[in-house]
């Protein structure tokens, strides 16, 4: 078993996809990301065949285009295939969120 140190791992660009590369496999893969306070327009779209849970780890997000909702943390919510929402952190401190992803039914590489 392979630990693998996520948070570390954060890039300028705010996200960390734990997949493939460290895996080995195509059945799942994890995005650890953070959000400056106020960012916005951060893309959340799995794309044709994946399936995603987005949950908010620490602070408060508002999600617009196909998602329009707000989450707080612990709250999630499920994006599917094509789907197109923007995250928009609320918070005054650095926001954290997870999204775990897979392929949907069919949606094989």
């Amino acid at each position: 078993m392979k630990v693998f140190n996520v948070a570390d791992r954060v890039e300028e660009s705010g996200e960390y996809i734990l997949g493939y590369d460290e895996t080995g496999t195509h059945a799942c893969y994890m995005i650890y990301g953070t959000m400056s306070p106020g960012e916005k327009n951060r893309l959340i779209k799995p794309g044709k065949g994946h399936e995603e849970i987005l949950m908010v780890v620490r602070g408060e997000f508002r999600l617009s285009g196909d998602c329009e909702t707000t989450l707080k943390e612990g709250q999630a919510v499920h994006v599917v295939g094509e789907e197109v929402c923007f995250l928009e952190n609320l918070s005054t401190s650095r926001g954290v969120y997870i999204i775990a992803g897979g392929h949907s039914e069919g949606g094989h590489h």
